[in-house]
């Protein structure tokens, strides 16, 4: 499958940046990219506990926002003027959760002059492993990935950098000192509490990772980072992190008593107050998958978002893989779905500099152009609106929210009337760019109506604005009256959305 508009390579931007608007703290990363590496040169974090202004209905407070949009602000000094397809804004396991996400993105998108994704578990695992592995050596053998976050915990197997299990799993440090220590209190129940709690979790997908197995272990969150250092600094290990060491600690935190006691060399202040719960993760894990040691690795989602970016032909495989997964799930005939790519392809190529699309645009069209039949597989009644649930609701691994929700949007507006109310809630740059594309999907399956390329002419197609004329050539479409008819139909179509189609 041809699908390679690799994003940027050695010889594009030398500046990249990546924000990682996580549940407890939101991160910042700018790093130079020169001759394929990645040298990072301003790293700056911020505690926010988005997670902990989530109330019983999932609604963020205002307080909690406030707090996001403050450091936010002081993020967008250092990106200010960076070209968009060099920034990665995402937001994980708080965002995902809250139902007035909107009402915090929308404002956070305004402060950044860049557009913020809500990735899912499984995305954010697959970014936490290439982060990860890319500070390691490139050894053969399987590596298991722990990463405690403020709402959630990825565990990932993979080798070298292709992940080959991922799972989100829902406790994080901050949501488990909200649901466990509630009032401050560290006793040893609450503690045990939080323990098994999570262990409950891990067993879920236990049987899974242990029949698959690992040659070493590495965690990567702040959590991880945090009893590290704090058994380094007292004298337990020289880096990394045992069993006994953290049984240790566990005595230690029982007897502070209380979460604003929690006090230790090594220990930033500001992360006391969670230490108790993501401990009592981090022991359960251990315990779970029966681990003896585990080593801290600097890279995490921010480092996976800069690797992601630079498109190299690995991440670029995880994406083909994930459209092939598809294809294959729903059993498309990828012969039509060729066809129809080819010529959305080609009606790009005629008009993509009248309308100011891009190298972006044209990966979203032809990942439509492969998925536009995906609803066959329910039902040939109203497969696009079948075609644009699937998409949405599928874990698409290395497509972000927006190309997810796009390619779907694409799938559902590829027939009959075009969805005008669904391309209301979009902004205007969005908005026009995705109602073009579908307009080229939507001529592409025109002229592949009868499922042959044999009797297709050598066609244009331009535009002028609004308008647009395909020109087949002198008498064709007199010969073929079936594709006439359907040219007529979508005259009236394209109409509703205040588009003009002429056809000659």
């Amino acid at each position: 499958m041809d699908n390679s508009d690799n994003k940027m390579d050695s010889s594009g931007p030398d500046l990249i940046a990546a924000i990682d608007m996580g549940s407890n703290s939101f991160h910042m990363i700018v790093a130079r990219y020169q001759h394929g590496e990645i040298r990072p040169i301003e790293r700056v974090g911020n505690k926010v506990q988005l997670a902990a202004g989530l109330d019983e209905n999932d609604l963020l407070d205002q307080q909690a926002m406030r707090r996001g949009w403050g450091c936010l602000r002081r993020f967008a000094q250092y990106i200010e003027g960076m070209k968009p397809d060099v920034v990665r804004v995402v937001g994980t396991k708080a965002l995902r959760m809250a139902r007035n996400r909107r009402e915090f993105t929308r404002v956070a998108e305004s402060i950044l002059k860049y557009p913020v994704e809500i990735i899912s578990g499984r995305e954010e695992a697959r970014l936490i492993y290439l982060g990860a592995s890319h500070t390691q050596s490139d050894d053969h053998g399987k590596r298991l990935v722990v990463d405690i976050g403020g709402g959630s915990t990825e565990l990932i197997i993979g080798e070298r950098f292709e992940p080959k299990l991922l799972e989100s799993l829902h406790m994080g440090c901050v949501t488990f000192t909200s649901r466990f220590f509630t009032d401050g209190k560290v006793t040893a129940s609450a503690f045990d509490q939080a323990y098994y709690a999570a262990r409950l979790e891990v067993l879920n997908v236990l049987k899974s990772y242990r029949r698959m197995g690992w040659d070493e272990v590495l965690g990567s969150s702040g959590t991880i980072k945090s009893v590290e250092q704090v058994l380094i600094a007292s004298g337990v290990t020289e880096e990394g992190i045992s069993r006994a060491g953290m049984e240790a600690l566990r005595q230690k935190v029982i007897e502070m008593g209380h979460v604003d006691h929690v006090q230790f060399d090594g220990l930033r202040n500001d992360r006391g107050s969670i230490f108790p719960a993501g401990l009592a993760i981090l022991t359960a894990v251990f315990d779970a998958f029966r681990l003896k040691r585990m080593s801290y690795s600097d890279g995490a989602l921010r480092e996976g978002l800069l690797y992601d970016m630079v498109g190299s032909k690995q991440h670029e495989y995880v994406r083909e893989r994930t459209l092939n997964s598809l294809i294959s799930r729903y059993q498309i005939d990828k012969k039509h779905a060729r066809r129809v790519r080819k010529h959305a392809l080609l009606c790009f190529k005629q008009v993509a500099k009248s309308w100011r699309l891009d190298s972006n645009d044209r990966e979203l069209l032809s990942n439509a152009a492969w998925l536009h039949e995906l609803g066959l597989a329910v039902s040939h009644t109203r497969y696009h609106k079948h075609g644009d649930y699937l998409v949405r609701h599928s874990d698409m691994l290395g497509f972000t929210s927006y190309e997810q929700r796009a390619i779907a949007l694409l799938i559902r507006s590829h027939r009959r009337t075009l969805p005008a109310h669904l391309y209301e809630k979009m902004s205007a740059y969005y908005r026009d760019r995705i109602l073009r594309l579908s307009i080229l999907l939507r001529l592409s399956i025109l002229l592949n109506h009868i499922r042959s390329e044999d009797s297709l002419p050598d066609y244009l197609l331009s535009v002028e604005g609004c308008s647009i004329t395909m020109n087949l050539g002198s008498g064709w479409l007199v010969r073929h009256a079936l594709i006439e008819a359907d040219f007529e139909a979508e005259k009236t179509f394209l109409d509703g959305a205040g588009y003009t189609l002429n056809v000659v």
